[in-house]
Parts: C-alpha cells; structure tokens; sequence
C-alpha cells in the first residue's frame, strides 16, 4: 500500500482567511463567533431562538474573504461555498507548490471535496421566485450552483485536473470522509496527487429555523456570541452554525519527495463507521465513533497509548460531547492504552470556529496537523466547568505545549455516520 503524506494546506473560516492567521488566532484563545441577529439580508434573522454564527469576516481586511483576489472565482456563476472552496483549494495548492506541466500530472490529480448542505440560499431565493414568476426569471446556472460536487468540479476545471474527481456529503463528516476517501485513491495508484476537504456557506435563517426546531443549536447566549460555543461544559446548550472551506494536498510519499516538497505529516490512518441508531441523535455509549477511532489506529498499526492528541468532534451539545466522551475513554484507558485518564489530551476548536458543517472535518484535520508541526495542543474556549466524567486533560481555556508526535481527529454527522483520521510525524 502506497504511503500518503499532507504536503500543502488552506483555509477559509471565521477566524479569517490564511491558514497562519487562523492558527495563530485559535491558539491564542480568539473567537470568530459573532451574532447575526442584525444582519439586514433577510427580516426572519430577529425572530429566531438562536442569533449566533461562525461568520467568515468580510470587512475588507487583509485577512478577511475578499473574493476579487481569486481570479479563477466566477461570482455570477458559482455560489459561496463553491467559491470559499476555490480560494482554500489554490492557497493550499500554492503552500505545497504542487504546478502540474506535463500531461501525465494533470492526469495523476485529483480532487475529493464535498458539502453538507452547500447553496440553500440559492435554493430558497430560486423557489419563491419559480412560484411567483414561473421558469421566465430561472437563472440558467441554478443548478450547477445547488450541485454538491461542482465546488469539486470547479477546481477540477481551474487547473486542469484530470484524475478522480469526486464529492462527498455525509453531513458533518464530509471533510473528514472527503480526506480519508482521497488519501485511499492514491494508497490504490489512482492518483498521485489529490486536492481534499470540505466547503460550506449556509448562513441562511431556514438552516437555523430547521436546526432550531430539532433543539440542535445554542440559545442561552445569543447576547454574547463568543461564549455560546462551549464543548464539554456545564452550560453547553447546544452548537453553533458555522461557515468556510478548508483543503489539504495529499500527495504519495514517493512523488513528494522526488520533487522536494514540503511535508508536514502522514495521513497514517482513517475508519469510518455507523451508528445505526437514529437520525439525529448519537448512541449515548459512543460506540459508533469508538469503532472508527479504533478502525482507525488499526489502519494506521498504532496503540492508542502512542496518540498524544484527539482533535474531538465535540460540538458543544449535552449528549454528543458525553457520548465522544465516553467512546474515547473506552478506547484510550485500557489494556493497549493509558493508564489514567489525565494522560489523555484532547479539545475542541469548535469552541473558537463554531460548527463549519461539512467544513467541519476538514478544518478540524488541517489543526490536527498543525498540532503536530508546532508541538501545541489548541485550547477548548470557554470550558469553565467541565461536567465530562472521564477526567481528561481537556486543554481549557488557553494553549499548551506538548511534543506531539500523533493525532486523531474526529468528524461525527447526521444519519450515524463517523470517521477518524490519522496523522503523524513523517518516520522516514
């Protein structure tokens, strides 16, 4: 089997655009969180029980999304989740300086990049229109801009990439399935080379209204946007809705570097797995995410004493965070683990960035390698009593320095549907 190592990343996120400026904020203890009870394109934002997002800024900074900087970006004819995935697709491409000239390398790249939910606004604005008018004002790229796989198809098409071309959205788990998926295209010889993460833009009051009424997002802290996120806390009452794109460059270890690219970890292992459960609702035992995460290291040939880091799904909901909670002690405290549970270090960054969604996995890998090139585990914002039984070390509050070798990164999502990635330090 092929080895398969991350060679370029890329990333735009509430925290602002630019993977070092991300880093730096999140390690730091800065929020992107911000309320859209104000927002003015919509009059259902007041109205409803839950105001607070994870917005990308858009102020003008240098920092911030800015989408005339992107030349292969098409506003007409793409739709933000489209276009937030271009722009970490070419900042990721650039960082691994990955230039296909011959024939040969445009056929041996591929991309692998899905959304959960993609352009609802587009969708909504198109069918009261439809309803209204008829089919005479039906734009005629409405469906290439609703299409899951076209953020995919659109970097495909920008730089001429003629290997796999695939999209995944299994809800939250997409960037995480996306990343998994592309690394085993190229582990099979299908690719050299393949773009992979996941995209999301859906700050839309109907995506709040439909996760409201499933008593899924938080509301206790609508008039202090920053502390509503809060993975493992007391007073976690839900997560919070989130937007942006995050991609890396995977690439097999052999052609990396035959042309001396830069290599910040290997993709060493990814399980994926169901709950089979419910289809909202994880198993309050975990067991689903213990399967991948321990499908996982299998994959992998590590013990999971030797992990030093878990990047947790932890969305900040009562039973989500319990039930992680409860599958990581099985798998971490035990016979081929540690022997106590304050060993054990994990957090969750959903606690800075909010919930991306589809995004979600994909961002939470790129902070899981970044982990490992730093030697910095990122803190869980506003864990101020933690309620979780097993006594981890849960990073709260601020950054800690940690040599780390090995990290697990977990993506959870809607259906039961799980996944655990894998990386390490590069062991020639």
């Amino acid at each position: 089997m092929r080895r398969v190592v991350v060679t370029g990343l890329g990333a735009v996120t509430p925290l602002g655009v630019g993977v070092r400026h991300v880093w730096n904020r999140l390690v730091t203890g800065q929020s992107g969180i911000v309320s859209v009870a104000g927002l003015q394109s919509h009059p259902r934002w007041p109205h409803l029980t839950s105001t607070v997002a994870g917005l990308v800024p858009k102020s003008g900074s240098q920092h911030d999304w800015r989408p005339d900087d992107w030349p292969s970006i098409d506003q007409r004819r793409m739709s933000e989740f489209t276009q937030y995935a271009i722009a970490a697709a070419d900042m990721a491409l650039e960082d691994a300086a990955w230039k296909p000239r011959k024939p040969v390398e445009f056929e041996e790249t591929g991309v692998c990049l899905g959304s959960g939910i993609g352009n609802l606004a587009h969708i909504y604005d198109t069918s009261l229109s439809y309803e209204e008018n008829g089919s005479k004002r039906l734009s005629p790229y409405f469906v290439p801009k609703i299409l899951i796989n076209l953020a995919a198809g659109h970097i495909a098409m920008a730089y001429g990439f003629q290997g796999p071309n695939h999209a995944v959205s299994t809800a939250c788990t997409t960037g995480a399935h996306s990343i998994g998926d592309a690394s085993r295209f190229i582990a099979f010889g299908d690719a050299d080379v393949m773009v992979a993460g996941g995209t999301e833009s859906c700050i839309h009051p109907l995506t709040f209204a439909g996760f409201g009424k499933s008593r899924s997002l938080s509301t206790a802290f609508n008039d202090d946007p920053p502390s509503s996120c809060r993975p493992f806390d007391r007073r976690r009452d839900g997560f919070v809705v989130s937007e942006g794109a995050a991609v890396v460059i995977l690439e097999e270890l052999e052609h990396a570097k035959a042309r001396g690219a830069h290599i910040y970890a290997e993709l060493k292992g990814y399980g994926t797995s169901g709950d089979a459960h419910h289809p909202t609702a994880p198993r309050k035992d975990g067991h689903g995410p213990y399967l991948a995460m321990r499908k996982a290291l299998k994959n992998a040939g590590i013990k999971p004493r030797q992990v030093d880091y878990i990047n947790a799904h932890a969305t900040g909901t009562l039973i989500g965070d319990a039930a992680e909670a409860h599958a990581i002690r099985l798998l971490m405290v035990g016979e081929e683990g540690y022997a106590s549970e304050e060993h054990v270090a994990l957090s969750s960054t959903k606690g800075s960035t909010g919930h991306l969604l589809g995004a979600a996995g994909a961002i939470e890998a790129v902070f899981s390698i970044l982990a490992i090139t730093t030697n910095t585990l990122p803190p869980t914002l506003n864990l101020q009593e933690p309620d979780i039984v097993p006594r981890f070390n849960l990073v709260p509050l601020e950054a800690q320095k940690k040599k780390v070798n090995i990290t697990l990164s977990n993506s959870f999502g809607f259906g039961g549907t799980n996944a655990t990635l894998v990386f390490a330090r590069l062991n020639q």
